[in-house]
């Protein structure tokens, strides 16, 4: 099995050399500061064959070439201030792997750069948060192909299963696809996050207490068809106490959402491949809005015109059609933008295949992702018909109320306001931009195609 060196020691990067060391590696391991190397030997030192290292120098020659060395570092300059201590110290062939959230550019530019040195780079999504990491990650390595090869045993020892006789990891493709498909399924993860946000906004609305809203998320969760490692852990927070004042941990909580950059990357990148993604742009923007303390403030207890109507008897089978498929958009909107990327860079993505490896371990693992392996894989006809069938007319009737019950309450509804929309404009034979196209020609002359005949044609709209 493959040595490895692991540099960084924080809970991701702990727990990956836990898991490496684990699946057979004797892994070296390095921190900046020498006494978070030291704790973590003094926590888990018996646990398998680790080797202490105090600089970057004995990290190096404790490993046999041709090196693996595996970065988890924060992203961005930390990253190339690394890369560049390791350089002098490095042989040809030797293998780097970045396991951070990084860029995908800056992945790509990373491996040009060491290319021409004789370095072999891998970028490598990583999900799973800390029990992933340490029992069996998703793994998105894309990059060197040969590094690859090197890796693969021990990669596979370490993923997650997937359920189906398979581990979750694969060889994504060239250059930064790996950490592209890592930074899609972040973007992937904000939509439903927001999504189930939004569900408990409804039934909180409405007047359902948290007791009663964990007991309807776990009946979700345990329906073979829904279920979810998001909807699994949302049960458990519901039910959680804070322990200094014995409330509803949930309600003391501040209503301002984090991020690291990933869900904006990837509005980014589907605004740069021109496909639609929004879902993800509305989580996103849901968590900018969260954040934003002074624009909020003056606008807190504005009256609203709000309906009057109670919601329906089945107010809770409403709200789980409209997140669950409302969820499903978000995965099919993340999936196609990797189809888009995949043509424009020439990597030859093999969607079923990252459907696959999402199936355990990652943090947006659900039961849909079987149906989404055989619509985007080798399977698309069996696949796409499942996924039909899940828009039923009652379940298309309910997500339409819940959407317009919500609406009439007052409750903002950006993901899944955003994801009906998409599904109607998806399967609308019809759009309303053709008028759109007819402004731009009236003031810009940038001319109209027509449904009757082939060509661009410029009109004088003046009557």
């Amino acid at each position: 099995m493959v040595n490895l060196g692991v540099i960084g020691l924080g809970t991701m990067g702990a727990n990956l050399a836990r898991n490496a060391a684990r699946n057979g590696a004797t892994v070296a391991v390095y921190n900046r500061t020498t006494e978070t190397m030291s704790a973590f030997i003094s926590a888990h030192g018996g646990e398998e064959s680790f080797v202490a290292c105090k600089t970057l120098k004995e990290l190096v020659a404790a490993l046999k070439p041709p090196r693996a060395i595996l970065l988890m570092v924060k992203a961005g300059e930390a990253v190339d201030a690394m890369i560049a201590d390791l350089l002098p110290l490095l042989a040809k062939n030797d293998i780097l792997i970045d396991a951070g959230n990084s860029h995908y550019r800056d992945t790509e530019r990373r491996q040009r750069e060491l290319e021409k040195k004789g370095i072999r780079f891998i970028g490598m999504g990583v999900s799973g948060g800390e029990e992933g990491a340490l029992k069996g990650p998703s793994m998105m390595p894309g990059g060197d192909r040969s590094a690859y090869d090197v890796l693969e045993p021990l990669l596979t020892n370490m993923a997650a299963d997937d359920g189906a006789q398979g581990k979750c990891v694969a060889y994504i493709g060239p250059g930064g696809s790996g950490h592209f498909v890592k930074m899609v399924h972040n973007g992937i993860e904000y939509g439903i996050m927001q999504l189930i946000a939004e569900s408990y906004d409804l039934l909180k609305n409405a007047g359902m207490t948290n007791a009663q809203l964990a007991d309807a998320f776990a009946s979700w969760n345990s329906n073979g068809e829904q279920r979810s490692f998001l909807l699994e852990i949302t049960a458990q927070i519901f039910r959680t106490k804070d322990p200094e004042t014995g409330k509803d941990l949930l309600d003391v909580i501040r209503d301002r959402a984090g991020q690291k950059g990933t869900g904006k990357w990837t509005t980014e990148a589907a605004m740069n491949y021109g496909f639609c993604i929004p879902t993800i742009n509305a989580a996103v923007d849901a968590r900018i809005l969260s954040g934003c303390a002074g624009c909020r403030e003056g606008w807190k207890g504005v009256p609203a015109e709000l309906s009057n109507d109670s919601a329906p008897a089945d107010w809770t089978e409403h709200v789980r059609h409209a997140l669950s498929l409302s969820t499903i958009t978000a995965y099919m909107q993340g999936l196609t933008l990797l189809g888009y990327a995949s043509e424009a860079e020439k990597w030859d993505l093999q969607l079923g295949e990252i459907a696959r490896i999402w199936r355990g371990g990652c943090i947006i693992r659900s039961a849909l992702l079987p149906i989404l392996q055989d619509a985007y894989g080798k399977n698309p006809e069996k696949g796409t018909t499942a996924i039909r069938k899940r828009f039923a007319a009652e379940a298309q009737r309910q997500w339409r109320s819940a959407v317009a019950h919500g609406v009439g309450r007052g409750v903002p509804l950006p993901a899944m306001l955003a994801s009906l929309a998409f599904y109607d404009g998806m399967r609308r034979e019809r759009l309303p931009q053709n008028l759109i196209q007819a402004q731009r020609d009236f003031f810009g002359a940038h001319g109209v195609g027509r449904t009757d005949r082939e060509g661009t044609f410029h009109y004088s709209w003046n009557g």
